[in-house]
């Protein structure tokens, strides 16, 4: 990794260590970890894997009402999943902090913008980002994370298929509303798996 990288990575865990509850900064640990282990087995910048990771969720722990001043003060533009879940609220506002506080380019800010609900046009920085934060080590459940960990590091598609699923499912038990972006992302990897 660039000396840069580096210096920047111990410059943002002081910020997260103030952002973060201490469970939330171990979880961005994690998935940065994870995520530059999954960069070297999918030919993506590690650099950039070690940022997306330790900053997907650097806007987590601020409350709904500050999220909303954020977005309204920034024009944040939202799509229509984050409308309907204020717990993906974190997402553009991590995205739009990122590059406004350390100037990170739109290609991690994008990984940071679609961790949660993916996005049927994510590159590979932002699936290695999205499958990181599912599987990283400090997630000890749901029990089949175990059998995700495994498939990522040999089909990453297929592994962001399984966690879909799995959250289809559970959706459709709580009947709760399903991004279109999350069923577009379904899609798209089934088919270009054909």
């Amino acid at each position: 990794m660039k000396k840069a990288t580096l210096e920047l990575i111990e410059k943002i865990k002081i910020d997260l260590k103030e952002m973060l509850s201490e469970y939330r900064y171990n979880h961005s640990i994690g998935v940065m970890n994870k995520a530059i282990e999954l960069a070297k087995i999918y030919g993506v910048d590690e650099d950039k894997a070690a940022l997306a990771g330790l900053t997907h969720d650097i806007a987590k722990d601020i409350s709904n009402e500050e999220a909303l001043k954020i977005i309204e003060k920034n024009n944040i533009e939202l799509d229509e999943g984050e409308k309907m879940n204020t717990k993906l609220l974190h997402c553009p506002i991590g995205a739009f902090i990122v590059k406004e506080k350390y100037g990170l380019d739109e290609q991690i800010q994008n990984a940071i913008r679609y961790h949660a609900i993916s996005y049927y046009k994510m590159d590979m920085l932002a699936k290695v980002t999205y499958i990181a934060d599912k599987i990283e080590e400090n997630r000890k459940s749901p029990s089949i994370i175990e059998e995700w960990r495994k498939v990522a590091f040999e089909d990453i598609d297929k592994a962001i298929i399984m966690h879909i699923n799995f959250i289809l499912e559970k959706k459709i038990e709580e009947n709760g509303p399903i991004p279109t972006t999350t069923i577009e992302t379904r899609n798209k990897l089934l088919m270009n798996k054909k």
